[in-house]
């Protein structure tokens, strides 16, 4: 009985510190990764701004061929929204709606995701030129709420989503220099 004890006081002490270290953690993530392309601004700025456009770049949309897709609204501008469904646990369910474009600069999206997990984030891609190119950052926020912002010590999301973000840009870099 005094084993058992002990053990229910070491998982109490274990669990109470868990939470309380989460108090302290940050809530916030931020991810950003970039590619320069070839092409000019608003050229690359015209394909970026059609979500649909994404099913030829973006790592998620490959990652299941099958996935049914629904669209609302007129793509490349605010309110169009892009729904997935798929049985592939990474690309699961959501969607994603366009909040804000800047004309040739930057296009904001909010990101839905309904299963396997629920959560609301905002993602967006801008494009700035230099030279004769044109710089794309895309870019991912996001927030978790006390105490699952625990998993923020554990998880590496800059090597999880960044690591996403960048094969998509590189696609996206081939897609547009191929042209």
């Amino acid at each position: 009985m005094k084993v058992l004890k002990k053990v229910l006081l070491i998982l109490v002490i274990i669990i109470v510190g868990l939470l309380v270290a989460a108090f302290f953690t940050e809530k916030n993530y931020a991810v950003e990764k970039e590619v320069t392309i070839n092409q000019p601004t608003q050229q690359v700025f015209d394909y970026v701004k059609m979500l649909k456009n994404q099913d030829n770049f973006s790592k998620w949309a490959s990652m299941d061929p099958n996935m049914k897709k629904t669209f609302t609204g007129t793509d490349g501008t605010v309110g169009f929204i892009s729904a997935w469904e798929s049985d592939v646990d990474d690309v699961g369910k959501g969607e994603q709606e366009i909040m804000m474009i800047d004309e040739g600069k930057r296009i904001e999206f909010e990101l839905r995701f309904f299963e396997p997990f629920e959560a609301k984030d905002m993602a967006y891609i801008t494009t700035e030129g230099k030279g004769a190119g044109t710089i794309v950052k895309w870019g991912f926020k996001g927030q978790m709420d006390y105490p699952m912002n625990l998993m923020l010590l554990f998880m590496d999301f800059e090597a999880m989503l960044g690591d996403d973000l960048q094969t998509g840009l590189d696609n996206l870099k081939n897609v547009l220099e191929s042209e």
